[in-house]
């Protein structure tokens, strides 16, 4: 076979196979006198063309021919030693299955050595040697000022970038809490102090921007490090979290503001993906509420597995056709339906299902707003309850072999419309598993950040405004996630289940909306109470202070996932459920106060709220903070 290697590429084996030359030589010379004897040079004219013809080939299969030398990094460094080890030990195993003594064994360890830092110590030359072009900018324009927080792997990277544009930003130090480090240099650049240090380094150093280089970093680690900030006066961006960095590299162009996200501060998710792809891939997928937050994000992350198909059913138009845009552009040649649809309407998804036939399901839609529902009950009736039922029941019929429902932590204990339609959804979706070969499965979790009317962007709408930011009851609190993370949990819970179970995603600790409130006005760069009043309105209706995950009756128990519990629930008689939701069918269109009655029945635990209780809330919460 002939290679057509180009006048570059031949250049470059050239070079190679004379420094290897040269690592050979070496090595004779630190192992014997010059001038060597007749019996040595027999033995290096024998074995040295055996050599260079292995490591030329190894060279070739660790792609070491292709790289640019300006460009060398450690992982070029990584390679060279397997190719350079590799090719020795094919040395030497050649020499002893032809019987020869060839080389002394301390010559082929030797050569090893030396091969490594000639070669190595060439293309790194190469490297530093580069002529550095800096970008052209205005003279009279100084590189900002910056100090790194994190002398670690993501800080050192993240100088390596800076450094590559020195025109646009000038490294004055690195702060750490790791007092090892304190006085020492990465890449010429001294670790000033720790994190505490901070406000004295910027007023010492002129410093203008703080850069947060810790990917690892807790929420209330990313809370004291902005606090320091805060106080020092200087902007502040930060770098993504582990579970957003591509290959784990760290550039530029990823530095962002910090957003609330990183103040909660919640470890990545890590997904069991043989099983995800196995329940996936090849399968036809309907998710229903595409177009919303969570159906959304479950819709890009079922994408990843490479389902033979993807069904996004939404009634919502607008909704519908910009996820289904945006999965077109990320996913080309994947095929994508979408279908506009409402759950509600049993010959529209009858007719869905008989033409595609999904085989695993995850059921994303429903009302989910707690104040709209207590004033539209019937409406969280059809919607929540009667269409998750029409919806399970076509899984059934249709032999759909995965069904997964999303819940929510205020279907615990429930004092609101809302709440108590998804524990009836629930319960229904739990006993059809107890009939049904399809594995019904529910997964319930509290709030995500940034969900379309969450209050997430509400605050950030009334501090764009330039407040009142407000805030229900300065007690209030809510178990939150992101987005993402919810999503890809929902998947590892939906192929983990078996039919029956009510999976709980763990959501950690619940968070203050008025600390939030707080903590979003901060980032804005303002300052709560002066800048940016907080006002406390009273809890509204169906609302209580604090959500709850799971009960006792439950009996929440470890999964193989550690954050995700499972609950299991004593399923529910067939007949008398059956009968209870007729009765909550036929008065879906009839007065508030006889639904609540009926799902009183039906829920035990279900506290319904009462208006007449709102004046004395009201009176008790309509107050106003002037500070933090």
């Amino acid at each position: 076979m002939v290679f057509l290697l180009s006048t570059r590429r031949f250049l470059i084996i050239a070079v190679h196979l004379a420094l290897w030359v040269a690592s050979v030589y070496l090595a004779f010379f630190l192992r014997f006198e010059y001038p060597f004897s007749a019996k040595v040079r027999l033995e290096l004219g024998l074995w040295l063309p055996v050599l260079l013809a292995i490591r030329t080939g190894t060279f070739f299969a660790f792609r070491l021919y292709r790289g640019l030398w300006r460009y060398t990094g450690a992982r070029d460094l990584i390679a060279l030693m397997k190719a350079v080890t590799l090719s020795s030990l094919l040395l030497a195993a050649a020499m002893l299955l032809l019987g020869q003594r060839g080389f002394p064994r301390s010559i082929v360890v030797i050569e090893w050595l030396t091969c490594i830092i000639i070669v190595g110590g060439v293309r790194f030359a190469a490297r530093s040697l580069r002529p550095q072009h800096q970008p052209v900018s205005d003279e009279d324009v100084e590189p900002v000022r910056v100090v790194i927080v994190g002398a670690g792997d993501a800080g050192e990277m993240l100088l390596r970038e800076l450094q590559r544009k020195p025109g646009e930003r000038r490294v004055i130090g690195f702060l750490d809490d790791d007092r090892h480090k304190l006085h020492e240099h990465i890449h010429g650049v001294k670790v000033l102090g720790g994190v505490d240090d901070l406000p004295a380094v910027v007023a010492r150093r002129a410093v203008e921007e703080v850069l947060i280089a810790i990917p690892t970093a807790t929420g209330a680690e990313m809370r004291r490090i902005v606090a320091y900030c805060k106080a020092a006066g200087a902007r502040f961006k930060t770098i993504p979290g582990l579970d957003r960095l591509v290959d784990g590299r760290v550039t530029v162009n990823q530095l962002r503001n910090v957003a609330i996200e990183d103040l909660l501060g919640r470890d990545p998710v890590h997904l069991d993906m043989e099983a995800l792809s196995e329940e996936m891939e090849g399968h036809v997928v309907m998710v229903s509420g595409a177009g919303g937050s969570i159906g959304s994000e479950i819709c890009r992350q079922v994408c990843r597995f490479r389902p033979a198909a993807l069904l996004l059913v939404e009634r919502a138009e607008n909704n519908l056709f910009h996820v289904h845009r945006e999965l077109l552009d990320r996913f080309p040649g994947l095929p994508l339906h979408p279908l506009v649809a409402d759950i509600g309407d049993p010959a529209r998804m009858e007719e869905l299902f008989a033409a595609h036939r999904p085989s695993v399901l995850f059921h994303a839609a429903a009302h989910k707003h707690v104040p709209m529902m207590e004033w539209n009950p019937g409406e969280a009736v059809k919607n929540n309850v009667l269409g998750t039922r029409a919806l399970a029941d076509l899984a059934d019929r249709f032999g759909v072999e995965r069904f997964v429902m999303i819940s929510t932590d205020k279907a615990v204990n429930p004092t609101s419309i809302m709440g108590a339609s998804k524990r009836v959804a629930e319960m229904y979706v739990q006993a059809l598993s107890q009939r049904s070969p399809t594995k019904f499965v529910t997964v319930r979790f509290g709030n995500v950040l940034g969900s379309a009317g969450s209050v997430i962007p509400i605050f950030q709408e009334q501090i764009a405004n330039g407040g009142p930011v407000t805030v229900t009851h300065p007690e209030m609190k809510r178990y939150f996630m992101t987005i993402p993370e919810a999503s890809q949990l929902v998947l590892q819970a939906g192929v983990m289940g078996n039919g029956g179970e009510i999976f709980i995603l763990d959501m950690g600790k619940p968070v203050s909306i008025a600390e939030l409130a707080r903590d979003l006005i901060t980032l804005s760069g303002l300052e709560p109470g002066a800048d940016v009043e907080i006002r406390f309105t009273g809890i509204r209706p169906g609302e209580k202070l604090f959500e709850e995950i799971a009960v006792d009756a439950e009996r929440a128990s470890k999964t193989g996932h550690p954050r995700i519990f499972v609950g299991h629930f004593r399923p529910q008689p067939w007949e008398a459920l059956q009968q209870d939701l007729a009765d909550l069918a036929g008065l879906a269109g009839g007065e508030p106060e006889a639904i609540r009655r009926k799902l009183g029945e039906m829920i035990p635990e279900y506290r319904p709220y009462r208006p007449e209780a709102r004046e004395d809330t009201q009176a008790s919460g309509d107050r106003r903070v002037s500070g933090a």
